[in-house]
């Protein structure tokens, strides 16, 4: 499996182009806007998309997923179900924070803790992460060592919990008993900025560091 990371929208929100190597099918996961940039990548890496993966509702993470299922006929997969009163107001977050227009959806499958989804033959674990959205869903590759994290965790931070529904300490507690049992050497893809391990952020982090 290989993975291109795209920073889409004002925001520099990190969408993942996630490739199965084997089949050349893709997902994008959270294509948050600038689609003909997207697209391109997908054009120039030859694949073919057959899924959108979603971690949760913000604008930033979803602003372009209705148009580009509509436009490839794609599946648009989670969040889980609690982060539905965001999506629903896709038309008035546009409005507060500025954004281009975007329609909400009706995911094809929402997620729920446990739950799996393939990209080709390879195969992600879901794990639902609250705290900064209630439906906020983290993919993770057991075989890469890899995760996609959405705005749980950054590095050398934790996402925000001050918008409706957030709450810090399910936030929290969704890092250290959720994430860290995954392993140190599982290195994940943030919402924004750079790339760590579980490992660095369990050394270092300020809010959720074990040191």
């Amino acid at each position: 499996m290989r993975y291109t990371i795209i920073p889409v929208t004002p925001y520099q929100q990190n969408c993942t182009l996630l490739v199965c190597e084997q089949t050349q099918k893709a997902a994008l996961i959270d294509p948050g806007g600038d689609l003909e940039l997207l697209l391109q990548a997908v054009k120039e890496q030859a694949v073919e998309l057959e899924s959108i993966l979603v971690t949760h509702g913000h604008l930033d993470h979803v602003g372009g997923v209705a148009e580009l299922s509509k436009q490839l006929n794609l599946p648009i997969i989670g969040p889980q179900q609690e982060d539905d009163f965001w999506i629903k107001a896709l038309p008035e977050q546009c409005k507060m924070f500025g954004f281009p227009k975007t329609d909400s959806f009706k995911p094809t499958r929402w997620l729920n803790d446990g739950d799996s989804v393939n990209v080709g033959h390879e195969t992600l674990q879901v794990i639902h992460c609250p705290g900064h959205t209630p439906g906020h869903v983290v993919f993770f590759s057991p075989s890469e060592r890899l995760a996609i994290v959405g705005d749980v965790l950054f590095k050398g931070s934790i996402g925000r919990t001050d918008f409706p529904r957030g709450d810090y300490q399910t936030l929290i507690d969704s890092i250290q008993l959720k994430l860290w049992p995954l392993g140190g050497d599982v290195a994940f893809i943030p919402g924004h900025g750079p790339m760590s391990t579980f490992a660095e952020e369990m050394r270092n982090n300020p809010y959720v560091g074990l040191a």
